[in-house]
């Protein structure tokens, strides 16, 4: 339901208790590395399908934009292409207790701790997950679309998202290429709540840009949609926290955290026929939810609103922008978090308690 970074040079790691995970890991992004073929020798065969000819030209429109308008990395990524043969690239596998709703952490080298483990193989993904369900952990396991190399290798445009509509196909390159310009080790929520941010911001200038009036109405009704879906997967995290701090056996509380997930079933459907959306996230909650699965969303958008804010507050000066993110993203990860908070509450005052903490550039708007 969304794109996660996968592990990058895996290839360059030895001495590891783990090897074959890694070994896996790379030969499946090598693979795929293999395959590309850059977009301009494509659009130069006349006999290419005109269906995806059309698509690479919007890609090429789409990076053009994201360097010109967001500044984001002008490099080798969405640059070439690559057809899968199946609707996604790699699956990343997500576990927590029976009783918790705290992802599982794993660590490694160059990228540090992830609460995620991605896999090309789908055999010893099945061994991963028997050995987690025997432990009696909540296992979930998604299947992902797309992910940032974090700026080592040119990533292609891939099969997997190349038919999407064009604001999601915008908002995932937006979302992808703002890794590659900023990424802060073992801080998960600060990465993807930037990443979402500005690709939240950057698809509404970019349709406003096309003038694609009937795409802003539809991307306006998406992004309210999905926040509350988001709002709502934060809400059933905060009651199964609940539950499980209290003191009752473990038989109430199974009972207990089925409903709650019933119930959260009942409200998405609710939320999805008030917005008019039939695809979104029906089939994620029709397929079952376990603490993992909610563990999966809701850690990765607190920050957004505070990012939002610092783009406001920077006029949507996007150079400016990366410039306080740069700044904001060295200071320590408590003083960091103290500084987001700050941003998501009070704007005003924000601009001063984290100019305090570090040496900000000030904002458009000081």
């Amino acid at each position: 339901m969304r794109c996660l970074i996968s592990i990058p040079l895996l290839l360059l790691l030895c001495g590891c208790a783990d090897l074959g995970y890694y070994w896996q890991n790379a030969r499946g992004h090598l693979a795929v590395m293999e395959r590309r073929v850059e977009i301009s020798d494509l659009l130069a065969d006349d006999s290419l399908d005109q269906h995806l000819r059309e698509r690479l030209l919007l890609v090429q429109e789409i990076r053009d934009f994201s360097v010109e308008r967001l500044a984001l990395p002008d490099n080798g990524s969405y640059h070439s292409y690559v057809e899968l043969g199946r609707p996604y690239l790699i699956k990343n596998l997500f576990a927590a207790e029976e009783f918790s709703t705290r992802l599982r952490q794993w660590c490694y080298p160059v990228i540090g701790c992830a609460s995620y483990r991605g896999y090309y193989d789908e055999d010893r993904l099945r061994e991963y997950i028997e050995r987690l369900t025997a432990e009696g952990l909540d296992v979930y396991v998604g299947k992902v679309p797309a992910y940032s190399t974090l700026g080592w290798f040119d990533d292609p445009v891939l099969s997997s998202f190349i038919d999407w509509p064009d604001f999601r196909l915008a908002g995932l390159l937006f979302h992808e290429l703002t890794h590659q310009r900023i990424y802060v080790d073992d801080d998960t929520t600060f990465n993807e709540s930037l990443a979402s941010a500005v690709q939240q911001v950057g698809t509404r200038l970019w349709l406003q840009s096309r003038q694609r009036g009937d795409e802003l109405t539809s991307l306006s009704a998406w992004m309210s949609y999905r926040s509350e879906v988001i709002s709502l997967i934060e809400a059933t995290r905060e009651r199964l926290s609940a539950l499980y701090r209290e003191t009752i056996d473990d038989a109430a509380k199974r009972e207990r955290k089925a409903a709650i997930f019933s119930e959260a079933r009942s409200d998405h459907d609710a939320i999805a026929a008030k917005h008019g959306i039939t695809g979104g996230f029906h089939q994620w909650f029709a397929d079952g939810l376990n603490n993992a699965k909610i563990g999966s969303v809701s850690a990765y958008n607190a920050e957004v609103p505070a990012f939002v804010a610092i783009l406001q507050a920077e006029e949507l000066d996007f150079a400016d922008f990366f410039d306080y993110i740069e700044a904001l993203a060295a200071l320590d990860k408590e003083t960091r978090d103290a500084c987001l908070e700050a941003w998501s509450e009070s704007p005003a005052a924000a601009r001063d308690a984290c100019s305090a903490a570090g040496e900000f550039p000030p904002t458009a708007s000081s």
